[in-house]
């Protein structure tokens, strides 16, 4: 698989600096809310080291972040409580290599069609998707998925209380379930429908580490 530098370009691709390997990079994995110790466990066995995020102090010197499953709303309420929003926010704009699961998903999100008037969100992301697309916890299940340039072999996509993508705009589909994207990429940025992390399957997790290693 291959991921792209951002197609605007960040401050340090801009500067014109050569792309450059990090022999074991950072990743912060935001903890305000929501499953992110398995995000933790997969990134260290695809050869990460990983930081917990709660503050924008936490943010110093990653070169990656992942925003993980949770309740959306929640997560952004937290990070505008202890001003990590717009600090993210201006990160990952930036090129903070990102992966976003689930709710990170939403989080991301440009458009959310289901959310509240005064939900606020990252806005980084051109999507509209709306929470709990396929249904309430009640309602997970697995379904195998065939995702651009990952191999040959399909990887098991884990849906709980999973958003449904409902418009996409200048993003890439990688992946889809029933006609509906699943899986986007745009720039440095990966946005999942599905739990990678519970899936016991790593390959997106190695992808990632590699994005978040070679620094533009």
């Amino acid at each position: 698989m291959s991921f792209s530098l951002p197609e605007a370009g960040s401050r340090r691709a801009r500067a014109g600096r050569i792309n450059r390997q990090v022999k074991q990079p950072l990743i912060g994995v935001l903890a305000t809310q929501g499953a992110f110790a398995e995000h933790v466990a997969a990134l260290e066995a695809a050869g990460a080291s990983t930081r917990l995020v709660r503050t924008r102090e936490d943010l110093e010197g990653l070169d990656g972040i992942v925003l993980p499953g949770g309740e959306s709303t929640t997560m952004t309420m937290l990070m505008e409580r202890v001003g990590l929003l717009n600090p993210l926010r201006e990160a990952i704009r930036d090129g903070l290599a990102t992966l976003a699961t689930c709710a990170g998903m939403i989080v991301l999100a440009r458009q959310i069609t289901d959310g509240m008037a005064d939900q606020r969100g990252l806005g980084l992301l051109d999507i509209a998707v709306r929470r709990n697309g396929y249904g309430r916890q009640v309602d997970s299940f697995e379904s195998p998925l065939n995702i651009e340039g990952l191999d040959g072999k399909t990887f098991p996509g884990v849906f709980i209380r999973a958003p449904l993508v409902e418009k996409v705009g200048n993003v890439k589909v990688l992946a889809t379930l029933d006609g509906n994207p699943v899986a986007l990429k745009h720039g440095r940025i990966l946005a999942l429908g599905f739990h990678p992390e519970l899936s016991g399957d790593l390959r997106l997790h190695r992808e990632f580490v590699r994005l978040a290693g070679t620094h533009p």
